[in-house]
């Protein structure tokens, strides 16, 4: 998908959920993090050719900023994550540059997608598609996340979870097989 599919299948998940398009571009925080998550990932995918590069990434990383600022919401330009990418609520989330997170994918508030563990465990989690991830969630280490994963809010995910799977607590342990399916 190009950039401009990206973002319009980012702004049909948002459609989706109930927002006016005023609602949703003036309104939202999740969608501006995500708007310019995808500006800044094109770029620092895309454009190869360095004084463009160096400029680019320069005006956006102020717009980074300015954006985790207003949000709360840390999303790095070099991180990969699929179409129809859908923050639910205002703060408290930061993904890590080298996360990678699948399509058609929800998180709440407070979620951490980052780096943990020691010798090969240590890494960053690789998520599946039509994933949830519950409010004040964290996902890290040197996992993979199957698709159609519900995590449970306040849950801290240190192990790979297979497909279709609920998993929630401290440390998370599976506690259904009913999967994201209709959280999506």
């Amino acid at each position: 998908m190009n950039l401009f599919q990206l973002m319009r299948s980012d702004y049909r998940k948002y459609k989706k959920y109930g927002g006016s398009f005023f609602g949703i571009i003036f309104l939202t925080q999740g969608f501006w993090a995500v708007f310019q998550y995808r500006i800044a990932h094109f770029i620092y995918s895309k454009i190869k050719w360095q004084p463009f590069r160096f400029l680019g990434l320069f005006i956006l990383l102020i717009y980074q900023k300015n954006i985790e600022i207003l949000t709360g919401i840390s999303i790095s330009a070099a991180s990969k994550i699929g179409h129809s990418f859908y923050i639910g609520h205002f703060g408290g989330i930061i993904i890590n540059a080298n996360a990678v997170v699948g399509n058609n994918c929800n998180i709440s508030q407070g979620v951490t997608i980052g780096v943990s563990g020691r010798g090969k465990s240590r890494g960053v989690p690789v998520i599946g598609n039509e994933v949830y991830i519950g409010a004040n969630a964290v996902v890290s280490g040197n996992i993979s996340i199957g698709n159609g994963v519900l995590i449970g809010a306040c849950s801290m995910v240190n192990t790979s979870v297979a497909d279709n799977l609920v998993v929630s607590g401290v440390p998370a342990v599976v506690i259904s097989q009913n999967g994201s399916k209709g959280y999506i």
